[in-house]
């Protein structure tokens, strides 16, 4: 399996760095204006099966970093060669950027937001952390130093990410870091909606007052082996 995501990764790169080459390669006179953006969904989680297995979870159904990160490649007009960006971004902000970079009118009402000035400068200041939801009521919000988790039960978790890179510590119940929990627990999604009538894949909800995934009651008396 590792061999085979390695191998879709490989591809995606080069079949990206093909693209990009007469862009952003050719000569001056013959350079095409056209911006690339490459996503990619192969993150680390598949590439050993489960990744964080060590806390008794596998696959990339958690709201830990692992599970959380892509990578995302701009290449092109308004975007800095060889620049490297460590500012929190979203998925989201991927339309509003296309949007100011392509000189586009400005939509209202967007949750994402444009990443132009961080393509044109890696160390210019964002105020928005990333957010991701995984089920009604889970939510993570990931600063530049910061992952706080709030789920559906009211249970918290928080790293440090210059002092625990694989997020091995929760630091959400030790008083010293209240004022951390405090300023991330503001960014939580004020809209936090049900899943869509007749979802079931992957669907973590309380019905009637008792947990269900995927449309079964959870036993709490059940322990996976």
């Amino acid at each position: 399996m590792k061999a085979l995501v390695s191998a879709i990764a490989l591809t995606a790169i080069v079949f990206f760095a093909t693209a990009c080459g007469p862009a952003a390669g050719a000569e001056p006179a013959r350079r095409v204006n056209v911006l690339m953006i490459a996503i990619d969904d192969l993150n680390d989680w598949v590439g050993c099966l489960g990744g964080h297995g060590e806390k008794a979870v596998t696959g990339k159904n958690t709201l830990w970093e692992r599970s959380t990160r892509v990578p995302l490649v701009f290449a092109g007009p308004g975007a800095a060669r060889g620049a490297r960006c460590a500012r929190p971004a979203e998925l989201l902000d991927i339309y509003p950027t296309l949007v100011e970079l392509c000189g586009l009118p400005a939509k209202e009402g967007l949750e994402g937001h444009s990443l132009a000035p961080q393509l044109a400068d890696a160390k210019a200041p964002r105020p928005w952390p990333a957010i991701t939801t995984h089920n009604q009521g889970n939510h993570t919000v990931r600063s530049e130093r910061w992952r706080y988790i709030r789920y559906a039960d009211g249970s918290e978790e928080l790293y440090d990410h210059q002092a625990d890179p694989n997020e091995w510590t929760n630091l959400a119940r030790d008083p010293k870091f209240a004022d951390v929990v405090r300023e991330h627990a503001r960014w939580l999604p004020k809209t936090d909606v049900a899943p869509a009538p007749g979802s079931a894949q992957r669907v973590l909800v309380k019905v009637n007052g008792v947990w269900t995934w995927e449309g079964k009651p959870i036993d709490p008396a059940e322990k996976e082996e």
